[in-house]
């Protein structure tokens, strides 16, 4: 006869508890365990270099080369997530995008610059005391439009984002508006004369 807190494996409600007690014990899932054969199979397999080192190393190049265009690519669209952290957030895009609208003196800058190594190579005092009357011209004439345009984009960036941080915006747009347009990353959003 049964002892009424038995079960019919002859355990106890005692021994039943103290059986889920136990961390190691793992309750019945109402399925059979898998043969070992069917759970290596169904586990993912992680990845396994080809046994060619050669061929290894040209898969993992042409990797490489595949993230480095799509960042690449990412870049030059102005993608958030491709743009090096100087470059993310709205108010530096505002700012891209009013320097971009605008044709300013900095555009010429390079020009300029080689203008000036041809002063500097000509002999004579008077060509060297006119170069340097130029670069002080030039950058006197650079810093004062960045801060103009870096005005701008504060007074804008204030209606607009009210609460994002403006810091460095001067150095931004400066450095930006000194460069050529058409080497500009990433790529110039509007057209000249477009309103931002």
């Amino acid at each position: 006869m049964l002892d009424p807190d038995q079960d019919a494996d002859g355990a106890t409600a005692d021994d039943e508890q103290s059986r889920q007690a136990r961390s190691s014990f793992t309750a019945p899932k109402g399925a059979p365990t898998p043969k070992r054969s069917e759970a290596q199979a169904n586990r993912r397999q992680p990845y396994q270099a080809p046994s060619d080192r050669k061929a290894a190393s040209q898969q993992s190049r042409q990797r490489d080369r595949a993230e480095r265009s799509r960042r690449s690519e990412a870049l030059q669209r102005g993608e958030q997530w491709a743009l090096p952290r100087k470059d993310q957030g709205p108010v530096r895009t505002l700012a891209r995008d009013v320097v971009d609208a605008r044709r300013g003196i900095g555009e010429y800058y390079m020009i300029m610059v080689v203008l000036l190594i041809v002063l500097l190579v000509l002999p004579g005092s008077k060509t060297k005391v006119a170069a340097d009357v130029i670069v002080v011209a030039l950058l006197v004439l650079i810093i004062g439009e960045g801060f103009v345009v870096s005005r701008r984009v504060k007074r804008m960036a204030a209606e607009r984002f009210p609460g994002e941080s403006t810091q460095g915006i001067m150095m931004y747009t400066t450095m930006r508006s000194i460069s050529m347009r058409r080497m500009r990353i990433p790529k110039p959003r509007v057209d000249r004369g477009d309103k931002v």
